[in-house]
């Protein structure tokens, strides 16, 4: 999974499995998009193919490149254990500002003044 996670760091490869995610395509059609030259994407496949998120296969000059879903559903799955417990953290903060907005309304409303700067003569 650490392999994963190293290739998803660089937005590049990112978006060569976005690319990826709507077919088979070839590493020339992966290339274009991109301002680089074609060895420079090939590395980056190379990473992609490291990390087991995509294979490629050869067919006369043409290396047509496949993603490879299972790591990235490893990789959610690794996410998804913290969801609740970032669901339940957010959950709180906002209780937190709800809470904090009320006891500021009914404040206002019991004739308290607010503090603020007094004016200078």
């Amino acid at each position: 999974m650490d392999r994963t996670f190293s290739a998803l760091a660089d937005a590049t490869r990112r978006g060569i499995l976005r690319r990826l995610a709507d077919g088979d395509c070839s590493l020339s059609e992966l290339a274009a998009p991109f301002d680089m030259t074609l060895p420079a994407v090939m590395k980056h496949v190379g990473v992609l193919e490291r990390a087991g998120l995509l294979t490629h296969d050869k067919r006369g000059r043409v290396r047509r490149c496949h993603l490879e879903a299972e790591p990235l559903r490893d990789a959610a799955d690794w996410i998804n254990c913290y969801r609740a417990f970032w669901e339940r953290q957010l959950d709180s903060l906002a209780s937190y500002f709800q809470q904090s907005a009320l006891n500021k309304a009914s404040r206002d409303k019991s004739g308290r003044r607010k503090r603020g700067r007094r004016k200078s003569k």
